[in-house]
């Protein structure tokens, strides 16, 4: 009875450390989807929520008040295959309800609130989120320092004056909660090309931005994830010494209870950190910088690139190409509903061929018309409307499924949009068509199982991005990593307006941190 009673006091002492959240537009956990779970994982730039300011990340004090969510990353559990795959989304891609009154950018959505930064991924990308998890930047230092901190290898050194990161010589480094979040926060870095060079502020500095910090944050959650599993998970001594160190730093939503994370963690916990898909969805960059939106300045932002993201994430979430990602079920026939297309790219010639195209897909085009354009350049929206995505309770919401359907056809920039205003009359579903759309034949793509690489369309053009390079200490360089070979759509392809597609899974660059092997005394392997 005395035995009993302690597990269950420590069960619920466990619980009460974690800081909870209310969170509206959480869906629940369906059968349909094999019980899987969709936790959204955030990294909050709040400095005012902060315990002790830091001048290093600016300070509340002085103006330094905006709430963006840098870090966004869904990770989706799979009890029933036991797969684990995790897509990061970058923070500067413009997206239709990023805000309650419009488009921004995604990481923009959090400055309202959780609510509605999971409102926005559902709504734009037909991803259900199920759990909410917030780390700021107090929280991520702490977390990492009640795990012992990590270390780290660095081929060379590195230098960034906006996250303060600062390694003047290659090797494996011990980096607390502090220096590890330099690392991860680090969009801004200048590379050492040579152990010769010395002079840190004159080093070259990378042009990949936000993407890149995404490469480097996936390499450091491998890292870590192994060091905790190293540690002898499923040990209830050490597993409640980790527990009763990191729980104190998580915040999430209100229905996330002991009882679903003790499941999850015994779930789970013999998962092999190799084997979990750490995806980033794919995005292209455009020539006008800063972005004029309706007249307004979002300075730089990316596009969404279709069919790979669709297919991205259909591979990820375990659903074929003829079922919804947010249902599980299948997706109406095209001759279903009615669609309308209307031109928002400034080409009227675009119109009657995109909606002839849709029409030998089996779409049923009723209307067609001509928008002002927001832009020069435009992404396409497919605008649907409906009940909008309740408080509380599930969103059931067939004209979603109605705009998936649609979205599998399109190739280019493209992305959906929940806005009932922007549905024309007489129709279910309105392609509002933007720069570099075209219509593309269905493609099959990974069903449910582990998660593999997206299948792409023949007809696409390809890209082959150069083969990475290690230099070691002494400054040779040897061959580390495969090319990449990028989709590029051909209404991107052939338009001066784009950049090239952004990779979905790339090499690490032979200049990224990476685990250390055993001894400390170079790169590792898991």
């Amino acid at each position: 009875m005395v035995l009993v009673g302690a597990v269950v006091a420590d069960y619920y002492y466990l619980g009460s450390l974690v800081h909870h959240k209310a969170v509206k537009h959480l869906q629940a956990v369906s059968a349909a989807h094999s019980n899987s779970v969709n936790i959204l994982l955030i990294g909050s730039t709040s400095r005012c929520a902060l315990t002790v300011q830091n001048v290093a990340y600016g300070l509340c004090t002085q103006g330094v008040t905006g709430v963006n969510a840098d870090i966004d990353m869904i990770v989706h559990l799979n009890p029933t295959t036991g797969q684990v795959s995790l897509l990061s989304i970058p923070r500067d891609l413009f997206v239709p309800n990023a805000r309650a009154e419009g488009a921004n950018k995604i990481d923009a959505a959090l400055y309202e609130g959780p609510s509605q930064l999971v409102a926005a991924i559902e709504e734009d990308f037909g991803i259900p989120i199920n759990h909410y998890v917030e780390l700021n930047f107090d929280t991520f230092a702490s977390v990492v320092n009640a795990l012992g901190g990590v270390k780290m290898y660095f081929p060379t050194g590195l230098f960034d004056a906006e996250s303060g990161l600062d390694i003047r010589h290659a090797g494996c480094y011990h980096l607390d909660g502090y220096h590890a979040l330099q690392v991860v926060r680090a969009r801004h870095l200048q590379i050492q090309p040579s152990p010769s060079n010395t002079n840190f502020r004159a080093w070259p500095q990378e042009g990949l931005s936000d993407l890149a910090r995404i490469r480097r944050t996936h390499e450091f959650l491998r890292v870590i994830a192994h060091d905790v599993s190293s540690q002898g998970l499923s040990n209830p001594i050490t597993d409640q010494s980790l527990a009763t160190a990191v729980l104190p730093d998580l915040t999430v939503d209100t229905g996330f209870t002991e009882a679903d994370m003790v499941h999850l963690a015994r779930v789970f916990a013999g998962v092999n950190i190799s084997n979990v898909a750490q995806e980033t969805f794919p995005v292209v960059s455009i020539a006008q910088s800063p972005y004029m939106y309706l007249g307004y300045n979002y300075g730089d932002v990316v596009f969404p690139v279709n069919p790979t993201g669709t297919q991205l994430i259909n591979s990820l979430f375990g659903v074929s190409d003829n079922q919804s990602v947010f249902t599980g079920g299948a997706l109406p026939a095209p001759g279903s509903f009615t669609v309308s297309v209307q031109g928002g790219a400034g080409a009227p010639a675009q119109v009657p061929v995109v909606s002839a195209q849709l029409q030998n897909r089996g779409f049923r085009v009723v209307s067609s018309g001509q928008r002002v354009p927001t832009d020069a350049i435009t992404e396409t929206v497919v605008w649907y409307g409906g009940a909008p995505p309740p408080a509380n309770g599930d969103w059931k919401s067939p004209q979603l499924l109605d705009a998936e359907s649609v979205v599998r056809d399109l190739s280019g920039p493209v992305i959906m949009g929940y806005d009932p205003a922007e549905v024309a009359p007489g129709s279910i579903v309105t392609v509002q068509t933007g720069t570099g759309l075209t219509v593309s034949a269905r493609v099959a793509t990974v069903g449910s199982g582990p998660a593999k690489s997206p299948v792409h369309s023949a007809a696409q053009t390809h890209v082959t991005s150069p083969t990475s390079s290690q230099r070691t200490a002494g400054g040779s360089a040897t061959s580390t990593t495969t090319s990449t070979t990028i989709p590029v759509p051909s209404g991107i392809a052939t338009n001066p307006a784009f950049g090239v597609p952004s990779a979905t899974n790339p090499s690490l660059e032979w200049y990224d941190p990476r685990s250390c092997n055993s001894s400390g005394t170079g790169p590792g392997t898991f």
